[in-house]
């Protein structure tokens, strides 16, 4: 009994590294390649080829070995520190393209100038 929890608990991790992995490779997908030239990281392709490595090895290899802890760490130096960095240079990474704050004259559409 204490088997097959550990089992379905190792099941579930693994689901979370492949969804780590699988979160990163998207995400580094659709950023644009100018990008992680200004945020000063490495290349787009670099980061592709890690995360696309990470998720096929959290997929066909036991959590236990060291390439899926590899893959994890690079998912997670991925999340952690090139994705934040990659937001700051493409522009704050504001959601829906919405702007933060603005001036109290703001509209809907803009600016309001009152008709000038």
């Amino acid at each position: 009994m204490l088997m097959l929890g550990f089992a379905g608990f190792m099941g579930i991790l693994k689901i979370v590294l492949m969804a780590l992995a699988a979160f990163g490779l998207v995400d580094a997908a659709f950023r644009r390649e100018d990008a992680f030239r200004a945020a000063d990281k490495q290349n787009k392709v670099f980061w592709l080829i890690v995360l696309g490595i990470a998720l096929v090895v959290s997929y066909l290899f036991s959590i236990l070995g060291i390439l899926p802890i590899a893959g994890l760490i690079a998912s997670i130096v991925y999340l952690v520190d090139v994705r934040p960095a990659l937001k700051q240079v493409s522009g704050g990474g504001n959601r829906w393209g919405r702007r933060r704050g603005g001036s109290s004259s703001d509209g809907p559409y803009g600016p309001y100038n009152g008709g000038r």
